[in-house]
Parts: structure tokens; C-alpha cells; sequence
């Protein structure tokens, strides 16, 4: 397989230069990219973490500094115990949940058992109605030797 690849490089008038590549390589085309360009027109691209900070050593003895950080470690101890007091409403809502899942569970067995001793009591019942019941047109016709027809 041959691969062969082409870069043409423009930049345009907001700053930026589009880099177009061309590569014949199993059929596949690869996006143009953009990449910022400095001011001095190197082309060095610059990672988009560090494009808005100055290049300028801060002094860390002066007050700026000193109350950026202070700011910032203010911001961290927040962030930090807003995660922890989420953490311990999460495992006291684990707990809570833990103990009413166990309560519905016994309360699913009481529910069973109750429910297995009406239906042997119900069909105990069923089973005497049906021995008492007998198929009409065999009804024994006799007579009591107490009633005397009076």
C-alpha cells in the first residue's frame, strides 16, 4: 500500500490557519485542522488550557498572589465539604433506603403467610360445602320417626 499525504497551510484573518491534509491512504480523509497562530505569525499552537494566561512570572510575594490563593484555598476547602456533605447524605440515604427495603421485606413474608392460611381455611370450607352438597334428583326422601305428621 502507497501512502502519499499533502499539507497546505492558510491562514485567514481572524488568527487562525487551517491546515488541509490530503492523504490517499485505503480510501480515508482526514478533517482539516484548526490551529490557533500567534501574533508573530509562527504557527505554534498553543494548548487551550494555557491560551488565556499571561506568560508573565507572577511575583508570589505580592498581595495579588497572596489573595488569589487565599481565594483559591477557600474555593478548594468549599469544594471539599460540599463533596464530603454530599457523600454522607448519600450513604444516609443508602441507609434509610437499606432499612425500609428490610421492613417491606418482612412485612412481604407476613403478607405471604397470612395469605397461605386463608386459602387453606377457604379451601377447608370449599371441601365441606362440597361434601355436604349432593346432586340433585338423589335426595333421600325419609321420613323423621319423630314427626308424626302433626
Amino acid at each position: 500500500m502507497s501512502k502519499t499525504s499533502q499539507q497546505n497551510t492558510t491562514t485567514e484573518a481572524n488568527g487562525i490557519s487551517v491546515i488541509h491534509t490530503q492523504a490517499h491512504t485505503s480510501g480515508l480523509q482526514q478533517v482539516p485542522q484548526l490551529v490557533p497562530v500567534s501574533p508573530g505569525g509562527g504557527g505554534k499552537a498553543v494548548a487551550p488550557s494555557k491560551q488565556g494566561k499571561k506568560n508573565s512570572s507572577v511575583d508570589r510575594n505580592s498581595d495579588e498572589y497572596r489573595q488569589r490563593r487565599e481565594r483559591n484555598n477557600m474555593a478548594v476547602k468549599k469544594s471539599r465539604l460540599k463533596s464530603k456533605q454530599k457523600a454522607q447524605d448519600t450513604l444516609q440515604r443508602v441507609n434509610q433506603l437499606k432499612e425500609e427495603n428490610e421492613r417491606l421485606e418482612a412485612k412481604i413474608k407476613l403478607l405471604t403467610k397470612e395469605l397461605s392460611v386463608l386459602k387453606d381455611l377457604f379451601l377447608e370450607h370449599a371441601h365441606n360445602l362440597a361434601d355436604n352438597v349432593q346432586p340433585i334428583g338423589t335426595e333421600n326422601t325419609t321420613t323423621n320417626p319423630d314427626n308424626t305428621g302433626q
